[in-house]
């Protein structure tokens, strides 16, 4: 799908610092499916050698569907937390 008009990044905690946001970022690239894109993940340092999970996520918001990702998102293994930080129109 390329008419993306919304894009949210979305900050993902893991359970703990052994959690391995690699499979976590290829676990979200298999969970978005055709609705949404992930168009970007960085693992970003947040404190004492914790690390979290910054993702943009393109879609269409005729599609909806944010709030059933992130309950998808949270339900991964090794997630703890998952919030949308930021929604901007494209």
């Amino acid at each position: 799908m390329t008419d993306w008009n919304v894009v949210a990044k979305m900050k993902i905690m893991p359970e703990g610092i052994e959690t391995d946001l690699e499979d976590i970022k290829f676990k979200m690239k298999e969970l978005c499916g055709t609705t949404v894109e992930l168009y970007s993940a960085d693992i970003k340092p947040i404190a004492f050698g914790l690390n979290c999970l910054e993702v943009n996520i393109l879609m269409n918001d005729k599609a909806g569907g944010l709030d059933e990702l992130q309950e998808k998102i949270k339900a991964l293994d090794g997630v703890s937390e998952a919030e949308v930080i930021d929604l901007n129109r494209l």
